[in-house]
């Protein structure tokens, strides 16, 4: 690799999430492109064109955000103040985004892409997975893909968000695995589908993660989220890179997903938001499921792009250690979206892996105005984003 190198300074307290070098005091990182390509202690660091010294600021990897749902239009806040007196959270206030997303133009569905993305970025999150599912046909599927495509990391088809009001259920399932398949799959990453009551059931889950498996799509799984119910089994039979809400679990849920490489990936924001209890993330870990943290933003049931207040409710409220939510946040999340260095498509020396600092992962760093990233759940809704990095350009 060419260019001039960059060396962050001054490092205070250093999350690697790399398992050779650890949590790393008086540490120096340099940056060369959009890549990493050295960290260690100050003392042995190579010169480097210039230097960027953070005055003993904790840093850690960028936020990897797996799950949110940002190309929308319109408003629930009506929605949000009836669940705050008393209503419970459903399924079908879907159906409101969906009228408003339908009748905005393309322009201003991608006008609050960019603003959610920026803001989500100027608060460390540096890679970010976004979804369809707003549109529910076979045109605006279509449009929110490509629009997803010009400013998320990874998209995600989520035809099989909810069936439309007024449409036969069947022949919807139909269409999501037949012709808005095939005409979204050039657009997207990954197909997911609202395994959920009010939503899709298994059998038709189970059609959907096969027909998307077999376009060639990664698959992932809504399920859990407002009761006991399939969607985990469908995710670990299928080999879904990641189940999502895992709110309510059975012992044999969580085996599951300990004996296998799904992630579970929990959805705090929402669950506070809908007044869920905090999903299990102390059995999982204790099971040895991976586990990760994402935002879940979208207009309905989690409307913030913050991981780091993610972070603070896992910790506050879901029995999880600081080290263990912000690895959640950073490498359960790559792991969520097969980004991590264990996994295939980041390779297997870390080349391009993002949720880690080490050499050869791309050059994502979040640095916290705290010297510890236990401020994070120490000074719960501070604001404490200090500088970020995304693939080596420093944006805040």
């Amino acid at each position: 690799m060419t260019g001039r190198t960059t060396a962050i300074t001054g490092i205070g307290e250093l999350t690697t999430n790399d398992p050779g070098l650890g949590l790393v005091r008086d540490a120096v990182v340099v940056l060369q492109g959009d890549r990493i390509v050295w960290v260690g202690h100050a003392p042995v660091a190579p010169a480097a064109d210039s230097v960027v010294d953070v005055g003993g600021r904790a840093v850690l990897p960028g936020w990897v955000d797996s799950h949110t749902h940002l190309v929308f239009a319109g408003d629930r806040t009506a929605e949000f103040e009836a669940r705050m007196a008393g209503e419970p959270y459903r399924a079908g206030g879907i159906a409101t985004t969906v009228e408003a997303t339908r009748a905005a133009t393309d322009d201003d569905l991608e006008t609050t892409l960019v603003r959610h993305v920026g803001e989500a970025v100027r608060q460390g999150t540096t890679y970010l997975e976004t979804k369809t599912g707003y549109g529910l046909t076979v045109a605006d599927e279509v449009r929110a893909a490509r629009i997803a495509a010009r400013h998320a990391d990874e998209v995600t088809y989520l035809g099989a968000h909810l069936v439309p009001p007024g449409a036969d259920e069947e022949s919807y399932v139909d269409l999501v695995c037949g012709d808005m398949l095939e005409a979204v799959a050039p657009h997207a990453g990954w197909a997911d589908v609202f395994c959920e009551r009010g939503a899709f059931g298994e059998a038709q889950a189970e059609r959907i993660v096969r027909a998307a498996r077999a376009r060639g799509l990664g698959v992932r799984v809504h399920g859990n989220q407002l009761g006991h119910g399939p969607g985990v089994q469908v995710a670990v039979r299928n080999g879904a890179a990641s189940v999502d809400h895992c709110t309510y679990l059975s012992d044999e849920d969580v085996e599951a997903l300990a004996g296998s490489d799904t992630v579970a990936t929990l959805l705090p924001a929402c669950d506070l938001s809908t007044r869920q209890p905090p999903a299990p993330a102390r059995r999982l870990l204790d099971a040895g499921a991976t586990v990760a943290l994402a935002s879940n933003a979208n207009p309905g049931s989690s409307y913030t792009t913050s991981m780091a207040f993610c972070v603070a409710i896992a910790v506050l409220q879901m029995g999880m250690t600081v080290r263990e939510a912000v690895w959640a946040a950073t490498a359960g999340g790559a792991r969520a979206l097969r980004r991590h260095p264990a996994d295939a498509r980041a390779g297997q020396t870390g080349d391009g892996a993002v949720g880690v600092v080490r050499a050869g992962a791309r050059a994502d760093l979040h640095v916290l105005d705290a010297p510890s990233a236990t401020h994070l759940a120490y000074r719960p809704g501070v604001p404490l984003t200090w500088a970020v990095w995304r693939a080596g350009t420093r944006v805040v």
